[in-house]
């Protein structure tokens, strides 16, 4: 018997839903009825239903857009926004309720749904290849896995639809399903995505940089291993833990440590390492500018080990700062052959809430446009970033902050004038990251036309946050103004500008969702956690990888990260000490991994950093300081419009009580309400 199925060709595309009733109820929705064997005999059909399946990755499913999207990027310890409204403080005193943020739920499983449905019927396709049947098929099994994924990171254990699809014309009891457990849910997801490897190509053209390739599943799982084994979801004895039990009693968390998990967390990274694919990407020395914002390279300080030797051994013919900048900023797009980092990409997530408005509202509100000044970092954050010499910023002052100020651009670069000297001799990654009070923004899309004030330039504006200022406190505008007096310049271009008026643009950015920085730093967090050795299978089963705490392969691997920034490897009491190594690479994530979309949920699946990290008070630079008052402008104080608490609760994200209405058998997370 031939099953028919409504789908309208254009519009069904677009379609959103907001729970899973909308999922068993979909079909009312499409327009033109069509026969499911049409449908997926035909390629311009089928291909049409894989696009829509790739509609759900964006918006609210992405990492790395501004605070409508995905205010998870902007509510932990290290960034921060505020502007008219009072989000922020909901958020971070856990004022939310189980009605915020809840499309994630209806997009992953209008999207499993849609990618199952494409995976059980796109064999009949008479107008592929055998080829691209299983290309596409890989497709949709990945994107299905990687809907899982994101449901599995925000909400914890949730239930694994029966793989050939539900029947929508039961009565929705009779459709209730119970949360899997969470190792269920992970075994699933890893090995749906290692069996979507095999027939995933190694890499795509450049019109089709947002479709996953083998490295993408591969990394995919590699990330899902490593929240298996961090300590909220292995071994996890608290009551909190206790508490998330299915209605039978079944317990969605393990009691029971495995080690193994770490194992096959880092047996899985270098299933993705082995491809030799993928490389951290190295822009060039420079011996002299090479344009607006292009300054030439500022070598790190000599050290016999490095400053010597060519790039993975040494940075002699890199240029740090540029290496990690262009990575975010849009000079290195997707498409770019050079691009080896880039592993996995919703390429240009730029419309509604997408990058462009990340760096709109990271952009000083004086210049540059309609641009908001509302998007900053932290002061923990500030000084998590390393001196250029590798030290810790407080200790290499001995606990007390330099209060001198440069007198020229050329004492501290690539400072410019009047900046405090807190900000001299930091780290590359520093420079491309945080926008200190008195750095420079270039602007240089505007027209030359523009720029012919020497007291206002259009152009090279050095932004100060002192009260008074534009883009400090001022009565006139008393939202727009970054509340700890540390910007961000992660993902803005030295061509960036919103002032269309005058000839300003926007350089395109591809969004990082994975890439091969993050993969090495799976591996070693992975590795640090091995006791013992274990000989795991390759994720096509053809051969095996021994995994256990081997330090010259620790080294190996986060050395290129460590190098490419211009710092030396960590000493050799660092690798010695499995708790040193720790802490290392946690501060490590927290640098490189900045602004990512990774910072919230690392520190909830280490379960202790969250209890400790979140409950911090958030500190920055005193914004009620004026010009004149710069030294008292530069002593750290809490910001009381900025809260921080943490409770148990706040581990997972609620589960909307209409979900629970809807579903008899589905449990809430522990701490949040069942009913209205």
């Amino acid at each position: 018997m031939r099953k028919n199925i409504f789908i309208s060709i254009i519009a069904s595309l677009a379609l959103s839903f907001t729970s899973c009733s909308d999922y068993l109820d979909m079909e009312h929705f499409f327009k033109d009825q069509l026969d499911l064997q049409d449908v997926f005999e035909s390629r311009d059909y089928s291909e049409q239903w894989l696009a829509g399946v790739y509609t759900h990755l964006i918006g609210a499913n992405a990492d790395v857009a501004s605070k409508g999207h995905t205010p998870f990027n902007l509510i932990s310890d290290d960034m921060f926004f505020g502007d008219r409204d009072d989000k922020y403080r909901i958020y971070k005193n856990g004022e939310y309720d189980e009605g915020w943020n809840q499309e994630t739920w209806g997009m992953c499983y209008e999207g499993i749904r849609d990618a199952s449905t494409f995976i059980h019927n796109i064999d009949i396709n008479k107008e592929m290849s055998k080829t691209e049947i299983a290309d596409y098929k890989a497709q949709a099994r990945f994107l299905r896995a990687y809907y899982y994924w994101l449901l599995l990171r925000k909400y914890g254990p949730v239930p694994i639809l029966p793989d050939e699809g539900v029947d929508f014309t039961q009565e929705y009891a009779d459709l209730s399903i119970p949360r899997n457990t969470y190792e269920e849910c992970a075994d699933f997801i890893t090995s749906e995505l290692a069996l979507a490897a095999i027939d995933l190509p190694i890499d795509r053209s450049n019109r089709n940089t947002a479709r996953p390739t083998k490295g993408a599943a591969l990394a995919a799982r590699a990330k899902v291993y490593l929240f298996s084994a961090s300590p909220l979801f292995n071994g996890n004895t608290d009551k909190w833990a206790d508490e998330l039990t299915n209605f039978d009693g079944t317990r969605l968390i393990s009691a029971t440590y495995d080690e193994k998990k770490w194992a096959k967390a880092a047996a899985a990274a270098k299933d993705v390492m082995d491809l030799g694919v993928y490389e951290l990407y190295t822009a060039p020395f420079r011996s002299s500018a090479q344009g607006i914002g292009k300054p030439a390279t500022i070598a790190p300080p000599y050290d016999a080990r490095y400053s010597d030797k060519n790039y993975p051994e040494g940075w002699a013919n890199i240029d740090p700062f540029e290496s990690y900048r262009s990575v975010f900023d849009g000079d290195l797009p997707a498409s770019s052959i050079a691009n080896k980092e880039l592993i996995f990409t919703r390429d240009q997530n730029q419309s509604g809430e997408g990058i462009i408005e990340l760096v709109r509202h990271q952009m000083p509100y004086s210049a540059g446009g309609v641009t908001w000044n509302t998007h900053g970092l932290t002061l923990k954050m500030f000084d998590a970033y390393y001196m250029n010499n590798g030290e810790d910023f407080m200790e290499h002052y001995n606990g007390v902050r330099p209060t001198e100020f440069t007198v020229s651009a050329s004492e501290c670069p690539p400072l410019p004038a009047k900046v405090s000297k807190q900000n001299a001799f930091r780290e590359p990654r520093f420079y491309a990251s945080v926008a200190y009070n008195g750095s420079l923004w270039e602007y240089g899309s505007i027209l030359d036309e523009y720029n012919t004030s020497t007291t206002n330039p259009a152009k090279n504006v050095q932004i100060f946050y002192y009260r008074g200022t534009q883009d400090g406190k001022v009565a006139s505008a008393p939202a727009f103004h970054i509340r700890t007096g540390i910007g961000i310049k992660k993902y803005y271009n030295p061509m960036d500008s919103f002032d269309g008026a005058k000839g300003g643009r926007i350089v395109p950015k591809a969004e990082p969702a994975i890439r091969y920085a993050e993969v090495l730093l799976i591996y070693v967090e992975a590795l640090n956690e091995l006791n013992s050795s274990y000989t795991l299978p390759t994720y096509d089963g053809k051969g095996t990888i021994t995994v256990s705490r081997n330090t010259a392969e620790m080294s190996k691997a986060i050395s290129q990260i460590r190098i490419r920034a211009g710092l030396p490897d960590f000493a050799e009491d660092v690798y010695a000490d499995a708790g040193k190594y720790r802490t290392a690479v946690k501060r490590e994530r927290q640098i490189e991994l900045m602004g990512e979309g990774h910072r919230y949920y690392d520190l909830r699946r280490w379960k202790e950093d969250a209890r400790i990290e979140e409950s911090m008070p958030v500190r920055g630079f005193n914004m009620n300081m004026s010009a004149t008052q710069r030294e008292q402008f530069n002593i750290p104080i809490d910001i009381p419009s900025l809260p921080s608490v943490f409770v148990d609760r706040m581990y997972l994200w609620p589960i909307s009580l209409s979900e629970l209405k809807r579903n008899k058998n589905l449990v809430q997370n522990p701490g949040w309400k069942y009913y209205d």
